[in-house]
């Protein structure tokens, strides 16, 4: 039989270009992404007595701490908003980032038995993790909202103003998750060879929270060269776009903004090149 004439239903080929994304190919694996999803789901709660449920004690437990060690000892400002609502609006932002950045960047290390054993697209496993942590974001979320609403009723009544910047809240979410995926596969793409990257990755996260306005608004900073640092933090921008859209304080920046997305465009660049440089020799290392 002239193989020319035979229709292969699958082509395995290596990839030409380091900075290569075979979308078709992810968008032909979007099943298997989903069923990593449910996985990821499912086994956060197995074996659990309470399930989704810490998904709510998390955020309160952080936010009774934080009123309790940032706001009645240290007696740190919240833009004059209620400290539950300052808190959980931070809470809600950098939970999501931070699980998304620590499950994808130990994407070769977790999975180096399945990817072992099988072709697909490993860019799929890091891609799940982002889409099965939105769980958690829209729980957490969804807790926020109902602490809004206490206030903005019955607590303080017509004192919160909530602007039109909230459209931006799903673009806003992108940003997080693209940061997120592109310092991942970043990390997970070290992680293979020099395992003690995971031990830097998990002390610089604990720092980072610091260096965001999580606890404390960006107005406290008034150094302008300190100011110019935390600028340079490409969650700033975002933390301070979703506190002034959704609880009126706060310093919107179209360029904070634009720095941010830009960061995240390079980022994710610099991670699909080194990650697509790793994932064709990682079983000789891991």
């Amino acid at each position: 039989m002239n193989e020319n004439n035979e229709n292969w239903t699958t082509v395995i080929k290596p990839k030409e270009k380091l900075l290569q994304v075979d979308f078709a190919e992810l968008w032909r694996y979007r099943d298997l992404c989903m069923l990593f999803v449910r996985r990821n789901i499912t086994t956060q709660f197995k074996q659990t007595i309470l399930g989704p449920l810490w998904y709510l004690i998390q955020p309160v437990m952080t936010v009774i701490m934080y009123m309790v060690v940032f706001g009645g000892i240290a007696k740190i400002p919240t833009d004059g908003l209620p400290q539950p609502l300052f808190y959980l609006s931070g809470i809600c932002l950098w939970q999501y980032f931070n699980d998304c950045l620590g499950k994808t960047s130990s994407t070769f290390t977790a999975n180096a038995g399945i990817f072992g054993k099988v072709y697909f697209p490993r860019m799929v496993v890091p891609i799940s993790t982002v889409i099965s942590n939105l769980l958690r974001f829209g729980i957490q979320f969804a807790l926020f909202l109902v602490v809004y609403a206490i206030y903005q009723i019955w607590i303080i009544p017509g004192q919160i103003h909530t602007n039109w910047h909230i459209l931006l809240l799903p673009l806003l979410i992108v940003m997080l998750a693209g940061l997120a995926l592109g310092f991942g596969i970043l990390f997970s793409s070290m992680t293979t060879k020099y395992r003690d990257m995971s031990l830097l990755l998990d002390y610089f996260v604990r720092l980072w929270m610091y260096a965001t306005p999580i606890i404390y608004p960006l107005s406290t900073i008034t150094n302008p060269k300190l100011r110019m640092i935390m600028s340079l933090n490409p969650l700033t921008g975002i933390t301070e776009a979703f506190k002034y859209g959704m609880l009126g304080q706060g310093e919107f920046s179209w360029w904070m903004l634009g720095y941010s997305f830009a960061f995240m465009l390079v980022l994710l660049a610099v991670g699909v090149v080194i990650f697509n440089r790793v994932q064709r020799t990682f079983m000789d290392t891991v």
